[in-house]
């Protein structure tokens, strides 16, 4: 990761215009309201298209703490509950830019009046700075990589109305680049990222650190609410800056330490399907909260279990299946006699063991290891010890553990990360839940599955993705979009935490 940004955008941008309406708000707080758009046919093409190229990247009273009158907050349109964005304006007198408020990248970008080479930048808006009053020229040039394109350009300075907020001389990119086809189908103009100065690019400030350095807030934290109702008036969501809004949330928040700066990365438990333990994170995985990120994205071995319980359709894994045929009886009689599960893909010839653990730990997705040969079947194997491993904890007899295991082959990831379910099946699927703080997060099905309706039709799309991160720094859960929308999320970088409390 590094300095490079982990937008995992896996949403479905499609080009669109939106109408702005300025509320003044009887709490005097200052909302911007923006209108829904809905999916058509010929935009479920392009968001395919779109989320291919953009894959790269409590304590007791504490609310009422955070509670403040001098909140500001910045409202956001909330499309086809896979992109939210919201309002910014840059420069004196201001000029307007729609933005994703992205808490898994750091660098605050927008299109450049200069940028004369991509059509992303003709169908944006472009920053001018010759029509800024408080510009101040940088010019240092930068590079930030995405999985599969680029953003350039050069480093500036301006004023950033951010909500009323007015942060002076803020320092950001102007792209005089943009080579994703992304950014031609995103409805957004550019990028304000909230993650830690660690992975900002540049050693750019993120707004908020400027925020509390210029004493604009009364609170250092900031706090995300989505609204997942789609026919809701009442806007898609609202990032709280000084503060958080006590009509979005039920309860007290359950709070968690940043346990490594650059994300908001914290340590997460197991996750529980339909009361039963997935078993991979059991012992703990890293987690970090990206709202730059509408589905859960997870390792491909608890993804695949995911998508068996939901009956998702993924991409059948001729190699998962044939190591399960083959070696299914050899892997459930190994852990039987009490075998190390991280040495059982080595005795049987699978996995090449340094002493340690597998030289191909930890599982890599299986599908960017198709082109890997044997590392294939290491990778195979490893995920069928968790599962096997499972069942033998359920008792479940040799013919039923080898069979469900090899089902779970069935329903491993599709290569663009996206598995469908049956619409009409939605109220017979299980609840999922995330262990966090010893505290139990569940999500029903309404919640993880993400409808796109448009003329009587509807697709349903499991929000759930295979992402897999090698130690030390993963095995990493993602939680986007799909999971803060069910979480109203504090971001306190006073005091290093984050929180999660349900949504009202």
């Amino acid at each position: 990761m590094g300095q490079t940004h982990l937008l995992l955008l896996a949403c479905f941008w499609v080009l669109s215009t939106c109408s702005l309406l300025l509320d003044a708000s009887s709490d005097g707080l200052l909302r911007i309201n923006l209108n829904k758009k809905r999916l058509d046919k010929e935009a479920l093409t392009a968001a395919k298209l779109a989320k291919k190229e953009s894959n790269l990247r409590r304590s007791v009273g504490a609310d009422q703490y955070l509670s403040a009158s001098t909140d500001d907050i910045v409202p956001l349109d909330n499309y086809l509950d896979t992109q939210y964005f919201g309002q910014i304006s840059i420069g004196t007198p201001p000029q307007n830019f729609t933005v994703i408020f992205d808490t898994g990248s750091s660098n605050l970008w927008v299109p450049s009046s200069k940028c004369y080479f991509s059509i992303a930048c003709y169908l944006h808006h472009r920053y001018k700075s010759t029509k800024s009053k408080t510009y101040t020229k940088n010019g240092e040039s930068c590079t930030i990589t995405y999985g599969s394109g680029q953003i350039a350009g050069f480093f500036s300075e301006d004023n950033v109305l951010v909500g009323n907020l007015v942060v002076q001389n803020q320092k950001f990119i102007e792209t005089t680049r943009e080579t994703s086809p992304t950014f031609i189908i995103g409805k957004f103009d550019g990028i304000l990222g909230l993650g830690f100065p660690e992975i900002s690019v540049g050693g750019a400030p993120p707004i908020w650190q400027s925020m509390k350095q210029q004493k604009l807030v009364a609170k250092d934290v900031f706090s995300f609410w989505l609204n997942r109702d789609p026919d809701a008036s009442s806007g898609g969501g609202e990032p709280v800056f000084g503060g958080v809004d006590p009509k979005h949330y039920k309860g007290d928040h359950t709070y968690v330490p940043v346990t490594r700066k650059g994300y908001w990365q914290f340590d997460m438990g197991d996750l529980i399907i339909g009361g039963h333990s997935t078993g991979f994170c059991a012992g703990g995985c890293a987690a970090i909260v990206d709202s730059g990120t509408s589905l859960l994205a997870g390792p491909t071995t608890i993804v695949a279990q995911v998508n068996h319980a939901i009956g998702a359709e993924g991409i059948i894994s001729t190699e998962c299946k044939e190591v399960v045929s083959e070696y299914g009886e050899m892997i459930l009689e190994l852990l039987i006699s009490q075998t190390s599960p991280q040495k059982v893909c080595t005795q049987i010839g699978l996995c090449v063991f340094d002493g340690a653990h597998s030289v191909s730990n930890p599982i890599e997705s299986v599908v960017e290891k198709q082109k890997r040969g044997s590392d294939l079947f290491c990778t195979a194997c490893e995920m069928a010890v968790v599962w096997i491993q499972n069942q033998l904890r359920e008792n479940k007899t040799k013919e039923l553990i080898l069979n469900y295991a090899n089902q779970l082959c069935e329903r491993l990831p599709s290569p663009n990360g996206e598995s469908t379910v049956d619409c009409h099946q939605i109220s017979k699927m299980p609840n999922l839940a995330f262990t966090i703080a010893n505290k139990t997060f569940t999500l029903t099905p309404e919640q993880y599955i993400v409808k796109l309706e448009q003329a009587g039709q509807t697709i349903c799309i499991s929000g759930f993705m295979a992402f897999d991160v090698p130690p030390p720094r993963g095995p990493l859960w993602i939680l986007g979009d799909v999971f803060m929308g069910a979480y109203h999320t504090v971001f306190d970088f006073g005091e290093n935490r984050i929180g999660f409390a349900k949504s009202a």
